[in-house]
């Protein structure tokens, strides 16, 4: 058993090419295409220079830093494929559990991006986990600048059945996107993300990790049945980041 799959949805004719994923499924609707494998004290942090290149910002989820260990883990990943620049939004570095709203959450995120960017000619992308992917998203809205976005559990909904979807900021998108979800994730049921995903006009990807959390965590039992561990489940996250790039940033 592979732990992940990867579904493509194509836009009007207006759009760049969709990415063309390997036709081993494809789904029965038009333009729908599946296939299955498996403090500022970090608002400059890049491990690799790549000047002229491709740069993340990445962004922390509402609760933990940009110095988690989960942050710190993918921001070293990430830094395979271009500069990465993790930060801190104001509440976190101000000591404060609870989020800003959101308008001073976007604030600071384009804040972040106007100084991670300057002196760089290459193209940006926003990545981010959770909170951090859906701020970003509103940030691509008010940015032209931003050529991708990559979001690690993305929270379409809050906790609970009730709640309601947040897929406003989604439906505006003009900006390619990348979802990484957990099959297991209650803040992003994939099959209302699907139908969100049918009404973008932006282009969007899905890679599902099987067997996943939010945090994109791979349970014992699915581990146990596939014969695959945490890292091989990651290291496909890494490679679909890889593929989404390639069209994106064409």
């Amino acid at each position: 058993m592979i732990l992940g799959r990867v579904t493509e949805t194509s836009t009007s004719a207006t759009q760049a090419p969709p990415v063309r994923a390997p036709p081993e499924e494809c789904a029965a609707m038009a333009g729908r295409f599946v296939t299955r494998s498996g403090n500022e004290r970090a608002a400059m942090r890049p491990t690799s220079s790549h000047p002229d290149g491709l740069l993340f910002l990445f962004a922390h989820g509402a609760g933990a830093s940009s110095q988690s260990s989960w942050m710190k883990a993918w921001h070293e990943r990430l830094s395979a494929l271009g500069s990465v620049v993790s930060f801190d939004y104001p509440y976190i570095r101000e000591g404060r559990r609870t989020p800003d709203r959101l308008p001073h959450l976007v604030a600071a995120h384009r804040q972040a991006l106007a100084s991670a960017a300057a002196g760089h000619g290459g193209p940006l992308v926003l990545a981010g986990k959770s909170m951090g992917s859906r701020v970003g998203c509103h940030v691509a809205l008010e940015e032209p600048s931003v050529r991708g976005l990559v979001c690690f559990g993305y929270p379409l909904k809050g906790a609970g059945k009730r709640q309601t979807l947040r897929d406003e900021v989604l439906l505006e998108l003009r900006v390619p996107i990348l979802f990484l979800q957990g099959s297991r994730d209650p803040l992003c049921p994939l099959d209302r993300l699907e139908d969100v995903r049918a009404k973008m006009r932006a282009r969007s990807s899905l890679h599902v990790v099987e067997g996943g959390d939010h945090s994109l965590s791979v349970s014992a039992a699915a581990r146990k049945a596939s014969g695959q561990t945490q890292a091989d489940s990651d290291a496909r996250v890494l490679a679909a980041i890889a593929e989404f790039l390639k069209t994106a940033m064409a």
